[in-house]
């Protein structure tokens, strides 16, 4: 799914595009991506884009008059940019996986997900009221303090993994650069928020400034001018120059030792025990569940 450092670059590159322009239409090509019954498309098409901005980890196209188009792209949903061509049809929508194009004078956005379970979505709302009831409530690491920061994580009763990927904690973070925001903090991801004596939460804090940072800096040098998915460049949650997410029994590029995972229905969690757990393995609990007592303790026991 796309997380900050992506949907900021998004951000940066529909805005460079669209801002002044119109949205002259929307074309809806399936029947599951509008979740919103009013206003319609009609009553949205023809307005000026004010500004674009994310909202957590949705993307929104504020339009004049207080009208505001949002969409979340879950966890396979993806845009490309299309330049308007003289005496040319806007770009068509992709038949196998596409879901919707958004047209404006001097070009169009496509929006495909690469899914069949068809998570991805669009909203249509009005009114700064409507808007803010799209809001999951997460603070945004860049617009609070650390006092701000320590005290959500100690109101929260969860894992501080848990509490990085909610987006009623925290805005934007997902669960690819989590992994990368504690393994920079030396954190263990079962770690829990009310437990975390201020020292750690300020070594939390910076991290995830500094991850977030880095990787949008990174991304926007690998786009290169072009729209992110385009011309070589991947929106995705798994890059090869990530420390440990995506990298299970790849080596720790710290100490050497295998990164280790906690599988989940939905997603899995990388960590090193070595620099994150004081050698501890996190019990996987399907894995431990079939292992039982002969599930390793410690890396020490894993490598033997």
């Amino acid at each position: 799914m796309p997380e900050y450092p992506d949907l900021t670059v998004y951000v940066e590159h529909i805005e460079r595009r669209v801002k002044g322009d119109r949205l002259t239409g929307i074309r809806l090509t399936s029947p599951f991506l509008l979740r919103s019954v009013t206003p319609g498309v009609d009553e949205i098409a023809g307005r000026e884009v004010i500004a674009v901005r994310r909202l957590a980890k949705q993307l929104v196209l504020a339009l004049a008059d207080s009208y505001f188009v949002v969409i979340h792209l879950m966890i396979a949903g993806r845009l490309r940019w299309h330049d308007a061509k003289p005496n040319a049809p806007p770009q068509a929508v992709p038949k196998r996986n596409g879901l919707a194009a958004f047209d404006f004078e001097t070009g169009s956005l496509i929006f495909t997900e690469a899914s069949k379970k068809r998570r991805a979505s669009l909203k249509l709302v009005h009114g700064d009221a409507a808007l803010g009831a799209l809001n999951p409530g997460g603070l945004e690491v860049f617009e609070i303090d650390f006092e701000a920061f320590y005290t959500r994580l100690r109101e929260t009763p969860h894992t501080v993994k848990r509490a990085l990927t909610d987006q009623r904690v925290f805005a934007g973070i997902g669960n690819a650069y989590s992994d990368e925001i504690l393994f920079r903090a030396h954190m263990s991801p079962f770690k829990q928020g009310r437990h975390m004596s201020e020292d750690e939460a300020r070594g939390l804090f910076a991290a995830c400034r500094d991850v977030l940072s880095e990787w949008t800096a990174r991304l926007r040098v690998e786009a290169e001018g072009k729209f992110p998915g385009q011309g070589g460049s991947k929106v995705t949650a798994f890059h090869p120059e990530m420390a440990v997410h995506g990298k299970y029994r790849a080596p720790c590029p710290v100490c050497g030792a295998p990164v280790q995972r906690i599988v989940r229905p939905e997603n899995e969690t990388n960590y090193c025990a070595t620099c994150q757990t004081g050698g501890r393995l996190l019990a996987d609990r399907s894995l431990s569940r079939l292992l039982k007592d002969t599930y390793p303790r410690r890396i020490e026991e894993l490598e033997g």
